[in-house]
């Protein structure tokens, strides 16, 4: 049930993981059960939902009641309750009440960064994710993202990766959370929509992990700006029945004991004297040449 609960300031402590903590403390909210994430504007939201996240609460314009937000909360009155003894959803018979804080833009505008969110807040449980055995099994191609710590560019990428071709996401422990507020924002919400996971902490990057790609039966390709490389439309790369493209960290790009781990190395071709792409813009031209097009 929906429990409509206006406010008048952010004084209450369960309107505390709205404004007073960082990423960080969100993640290990419910320790050493999955914590909680903020998802930020319908979009996202309907995105999420529409992935089985489960909401704990919005906060929200009270003008949005009757307009964006109408659709979004007659959805989650339907929704039944979460079993935070378990590591995955459970549906039982007994209604879940989601409280629904609302209040005038004069009181939400003391949130840093408030008027991005487009008028709506959601905290809601963090989903439980997959191994990366479970998420590869029936997956072609996959990205793989090696450190990548600035959560723009992790939601660029995801962004490109669901548009392009890519099957799934798959990430090095020291990458930025894709379920970080900024980055599903700007992926606009497309990290629920392709499945992902980190490698496990027990797979060391990357010669353990690699070990467990190519044993999946992947052939994995270094994006990197080595002369030693193949095209990025290498006819022998693109036939590969299962591809896994690794991009690397901002600046450095990808370390050398990975690339030398590849059995390819890929250089994207530039012109007037450019020497590199960001990684995220990087992604969208592997992701345009090795994902969609290998399905044409």
């Amino acid at each position: 049930m929906i429990n409509i609960i206006e406010i008048k300031d952010l004084d209450a402590p369960e309107l505390q993981i709205y404004y007073n903590l960082n990423e960080a403390q969100l993640f290990h909210y419910f320790e050493p059960k999955p914590g909680i994430f903020i998802a930020e504007s319908p979009k996202v939201i309907e995105r999420a939902l529409d992935a089985g996240c489960v909401p704990m609460s919005f906060l929200m314009e009270k003008k949005h009641l009757e307009t964006q937000a109408k659709e979004i909360l007659a959805r989650c009155e339907k929704l039944q309750s979460r079993d935070l003894t378990q590591k995955s959803l459970v549906y039982r018979e007994d209604e879940h009440e989601i409280p629904v804080y609302v209040a005038e833009i004069e009181v939400l505008a003391k949130i840093t960064g408030y008027q991005l969110t487009r008028g709506m807040l959601c905290a809601m449980y963090r989903p439980t994710l997959p191994s990366v055995e479970q998420l590869c099994k029936n997956a072609r191609r996959v990205a793989i993202l090696e450190n990548v710590v600035n959560p723009t560019n992790v939601g660029a990428i995801f962004r490109s990766a669901a548009a392009l071709g890519m099957d799934a996401v798959l990430l090095t422990s020291a990458c930025a959370d894709p379920l970080y507020r900024r980055a599903s924002r700007v992926s606009m919400g497309t990290v629920f929509q392709i499945p992902w996971t980190y490698f496990d902490k027990n797979a060391c990057w990357p010669d353990g992990a690699m070990d467990v790609l190519h044993k999946l039966g992947y052939k994995t390709a270094a994006m990197a700006l080595r002369d030693d490389s193949v095209s990025i439309d290498d006819e022998k790369m693109m036939a590969e029945e299962k591809l896994a493209i690794v991009l690397g960290t901002e600046g450095d790009g990808l370390a050398d004991h990975t690339i030398a781990d590849c059995d390819y190395t890929v250089k994207i071709p530039m012109t007037h004297g450019v020497d590199s792409l960001n990684v995220a813009a990087a992604s969208a031209v592997a992701f345009w040449q090795l994902g969609m097009k290998c399905e044409q």
